[in-house]
């Protein structure tokens, strides 16, 4: 597996992917000390969060994003979408491996590149957002040496009212 800078027609492949998820826990607050050893079990159910090729093939044209995939099989199975925040900070705006390319070390490459990405920008960190019910997701950021820095139980109020969903932030400071 190698990762590389994203091109315009990476963009149909990826859309071939699956990036869905199996939601079997939901992280639990207080979301401090050991928080995800508490993560309870749910009825399992599907997750998706979509695929947009216009929104990623938009960081390809803004010298402040990026846009880099990795490669199995000689054709893209996963991608990581990078900007600069408004506090100086790379952000992850997405991370996403088809599901039968998690566990190989490809979101690990992915998150390595945005590391290099950083640093050559000359940012401090990292920081990405993610969910409660992402507990698979929560777990690799952890092993990446992120940290918890804060949640908000009210974001996504407007997308799904009465969500039991809770946003988390994590930051890696380089």
């Amino acid at each position: 597996m190698k990762v590389r800078p994203a091109r315009q027609e990476d963009t149909a492949a990826l859309a071939a992917c699956d990036f869905s998820f199996l939601v079997t826990r939901e992280a639990m607050p207080p979301f401090e000390d050991e928080w995800l050893a508490h993560a309870r079990p749910v009825e399992p159910y599907p997750k998706s969060y979509g695929f947009d090729a216009a929104e990623l093939a938009s960081c390809l044209e803004d010298e402040d994003k990026a846009l880099f995939v990795v490669i199995g099989d000689e054709t893209p199975v996963g991608y990581i979408a990078l900007s600069t925040g408004w506090n100086n900070l790379a952000f992850i705006d997405d991370l996403a491996v088809d599901a039968e390319w998690r566990g190989t070390g490809a979101a690990q490459r992915l998150m390595q590149q945005a590391i290099q990405w950083t640093r050559e920008k000359g940012l401090p960190g990292l920081r990405l957002e993610t969910q409660t019910n992402n507990v698979a997701a929560c777990r690799f950021y952890l092993r990446q040496g992120f940290v918890l820095g804060g949640h908000d139980r009210r974001l996504y109020e407007g997308l799904s009212p009465g969500t039991r969903e809770t946003a988390l932030f994590f930051y890696r400071f380089l």
